[in-house]
């Protein structure tokens, strides 16, 4: 069972890893086509396809032509040629009006009844998966009328019309697409069909564009600043620049705010904008174009976290959705006790956090803190083994395994980085190779992480804010390495990521 979002995600990545859209529906129209010839096999020729103008109506311009060289088939269109809304959906009628099909619009919509009446087979193919709201004329009508129906077989594509609302289909038959929708069943749908419209297994298993097309909350036209996002990021100590990579990432990645708070040497260092602390001198200058954004806040320590800081990071709590903790924080007795502090302040608060690099040891001495929580945890393996206690196989199966199991015991999402990263939340699992190997160089996890900050502030879940954020980084990264090639620095990544978020979005 899949939800629809879900489905708009694999539509998206078909299209990524060599499957187009098109593909999938007339691979859709013509297993819907065949279920119907072969499956229900009607002893009476008149079918009636009553066909809207998104890509629902699509998939029944396709099963129609296909059917037409065997029955007498009648299209009704529930609104006008030019109002076809997708160009696959524009191509597909193109080709239908190329056949014997009789073809109404909604001009004719006085004739449905007659069409109703004498056609044996009434196919409804008007809206698919996504609707919001109730049915506006002319489904509504429509719906009714077909519901009136006596001594007619009615098939629905993908799902009946208006399916969530009060005025739906009742059809004896769904012929569904790649899986069964969430809510869906017999009482609903009548029996169901599912047919596989080849979609190919990599747009199944790995990540692509379509969890950023999907899921990423564009801000709305009437926010205000701070609605799109606010981001603590507790960081740095022996690494200067991590927090701050890790809060610019954040930024370009659309959050209206960032904190900093840091110990003393690295905040000097990242308000300095002096190139003899912030190195290269590029990241300087743009630290100090977005310093309006990015509020830096200096800890008690020069160099390390402590429980004296606490009283500084409370005070922030309140102000930010979510916190991303540990990049350059390093791993002295003194800051893993902050550290665990922190979290279980974050965790009272009902905060979503990133833990990240050092922040990951006090996990793995005390996972209970973080159990049920709106938590991804970004460790590499040999962080995953100081969280779990188990040395990861290079063998990927037994890699998922590992990290399937362990994101469902502590109930949170684990974004486990190497070779071919993994995502797990122990219900839902996806893989992801979108980087290269010059991404190995010092800091893409500190923008990793804050990408994936920046995603979970704008309240999306946090298996989708992973999914999100590797191909972000990922994608950013492989756009730098046709520049940059071996001499990419983490610093282009974050200057890519509006480039990543302007095409796909």
């Amino acid at each position: 069972m899949i939800t629809w979002e879900e489905i708009r995600v694999i539509d998206k990545n078909s299209e990524f890893y060599g499957v187009p859209t098109i593909t999938l529906m007339q691979n859709s129209g013509k297993g819907l086509a065949n279920f119907i010839k072969n499956e229900l096999k009607p002893t009476k020729k008149e079918i009636l396809f009553i066909c809207g103008t998104g890509n629902n109506g699509g998939d029944g311009f396709v099963a129609a032509r296909y059917l037409s060289k065997e029955y007498n088939v009648t299209v009704f269109l529930t609104g006008a040629e030019k109002n076809i809304k997708t160009s696959i959906a524009k191509k597909n009628f193109k080709e239908l009006k190329k056949t014997n099909v009789k073809i109404f619009d909604i001009k004719s919509l006085k004739n449905i009844d007659e069409q109703l009446s004498k056609n044996y087979l009434i196919i409804d193919s008007m809206l698919g998966v996504g609707l919001v709201g109730d049915l506006k004329e002319p489904y509504s009508i429509i719906v009714k009328k077909i519901n009136y129906l006596k001594n007619k077989t009615i098939i629905s594509v993908d799902i009946p019309t208006g399916f969530g609302t009060k005025t739906v289909v009742k059809p004896d038959y769904t012929v569904t697409f790649h899986d069964i929708k969430k809510d869906m069943n017999q009482r609903n749908c009548g029996k169901i069909k599912t047919v596989n419209i080849g979609v190919p297994q990599k747009a199944l298993d790995y990540i692509g564009p379509g969890e950023l097309c999907v899921y990423y909350p564009a801000p709305k036209k009437e926010s205000h600043k701070g609605d799109n996002g606010r981001v603590l990021v507790v960081g740095g100590g022996p690494y200067i620049g991590a927090p701050a990579l890790s809060g610019l990432a954040a930024l370009r990645a659309g959050v209206d705010l960032v904190f900093i708070v840091t110990p003393k040497k690295p905040a000097r260092a990242i308000t300095s904008f002096a190139p003899f602390y912030v190195k290269p001198k590029k990241l300087a200058k743009k630290l100090a174009m977005l310093s309006p954004n990015l509020i830096v806040k200096e800890l008690f320590d020069e160099v390390i976290l402590t429980m004296d800081d606490i009283k500084i990071i409370d005070k922030l709590v309140s102000k930010i959705d979510t916190i991303v903790i540990g990049p350059g924080l390093g791993s002295e007795e003194k800051t893993k006790k902050a550290v665990e502090k922190i979290i279980i302040l974050c965790v009272k608060n009902k905060k979503s956090m990133v833990i990240d690099a050092d922040a990951i040891q006090v996990i793995g001495k005390k996972p209970d803190i973080i159990k049920n929580t709106k938590t991804v945890i970004t460790p590499h393996a040999g962080e995953f083994k100081e969280l779990t206690g188990i040395t990861l196989s290079n063998n990927l199966s037994k890699r998922k395994e590992n990290v399937e199991t362990w994101a469902k015991k502590l109930g949170i999402t684990i974004l486990l980085k190497g070779p071919v990263d993994i995502i797990s939340n122990g219900n839902q699992t996806k893989l992801n190779d979108i980087h290269n190997q010059a991404m190995t160089v010092g800091g893409t996890g500190d923008v990793l992480a804050g990408i994936v900050g920046a995603m979970l502030s704008k309240n999306v879940e946090p298996f989708n804010a992973a999914r999100m954020g590797v191909f972000i980084n990922g994608a950013a990264g492989n756009n730098v390495f046709n520049k940059k090639s071996y001499g990419l620095i983490a610093t282009d990544i974050i200057e890519e990521i509006p480039g990543v978020l302007n095409k796909y979005l």
